[in-house]
């Protein structure tokens, strides 16, 4: 039998690429960096291959370093969700559940409906991740993401967890003093907007609903965000309309520091949804969903 490969010095590996540095791997373990620096010669030396490129300024891979670090990766994922599948003969699920969600349905839906994981799974540890841009959940290691509309990649699967939403054109009374209340979309020419922009630097068009057919004003004006949260709040400083899901305004609404105007031409979109790869799922994961699903 072949001898096995020291697993720890695989892990100081993994580690080392994931943090970018001796130091940073050294800095998480409470170990000396020359002792992580060394395992690692040691494992080259016993593949008989480099694997990293040292230069003063930082660490890269080689081609078979590569290789080896897409190999650990996987297999020490494995391992974890092996384990974690263990939570099955116990009485309550743990284990950690990262989803990456945008911060609106972090603070509108996730919070509110798994505050109750505080009494009745403690032992679930939960990452909940806000990025506007978009993740491949699988590459990057979560386990779940929120998404608006069932529409998903092959090979998983999407669970509703919230209502149809509403999208609204808001500003501040003061706006409207100063540049009136536009009655149509071709009057939004003339308003100053605030634009949403996608992770890859394109900005969102906003679609709104004329004679039953679905159209776009681009937005004009000085400010763009990456989040609805700061397009809401940028409305309410009077910086320029912002279109938002109108749940994000509901209280402004009702004080009367914002005001809504255009509702009839206003988009209804798909709610959120919740989507996992569709393979075996841990019981801490299974927990969230069946908490989440409407």
């Amino acid at each position: 039998m072949a001898k096995r490969e020291n697993y720890n010095d695989l892990y100081l590996f993994m580690l080392v690429v994931q943090e970018g540095s001796f130091t940073a791997a050294a800095q998480r373990l409470g170990l000396a960096q020359s002792g992580i620096s060394r395992s690692i010669r040691e494992l080259e030396e016993r593949l008989g291959v480099q694997l990293l490129v040292r230069t003063t300024r930082k660490l890269s891979l080689t081609q078979a370093g590569e290789q080896l670090y897409r190999t650990v990766q996987s297999g020490f994922d494995a391992l974890d969700k092996g384990l974690s599948t263990l939570a099955y003969y116990r009485n309550t699920p743990s284990g950690t559940v990262r989803i990456n969600a945008s911060l609106h349905a972090i603070d509108k839906v996730l919070l509110p409906k798994l505050a109750i994981f505080k009494e009745r799974y403690p032992d679930i540890r939960l990452e909940l991740i806000n990025e506007s841009r978009f993740v491949d959940i699988i590459a990057e290691r979560f386990d779940a993401g929120i998404r608006l509309g069932p529409e998903v990649a092959s090979g998983m699967v999407a669970v509703r967890i919230t209502p149809d939403m509403e999208m609204a054109v808001v500003g501040t009374p003061e706006h409207f003093r100063r540049y009136g209340f536009p009655q149509t979309p071709a009057d939004l020419v003339i308003h100053p907007c605030i634009a949403y922009q996608f992770g890859d630097g394109n900005l969102y068009a906003w679609e709104l609903i004329q004679d039953g057919k679905k159209i776009t004003h681009r937005p004009q004006g000085q400010w763009a965000f990456a989040d609805s949260y700061m397009e809401a709040k940028a409305a309410r400083l009077g910086l320029g309309l912002a279109y938002v899901p109108e749940e994000l305004v509901a209280e402004d609404l009702a004080r009367g520091t914002l005001i809504r105007v255009m509702q009839r031409y206003s988009l209804r979109l798909d709610g959120s949804f919740l989507y996992y790869p569709h393979r075996k799922v841990s019981p801490a994961l299974r927990a969230v969903i069946d908490t989440l699903k409407m």
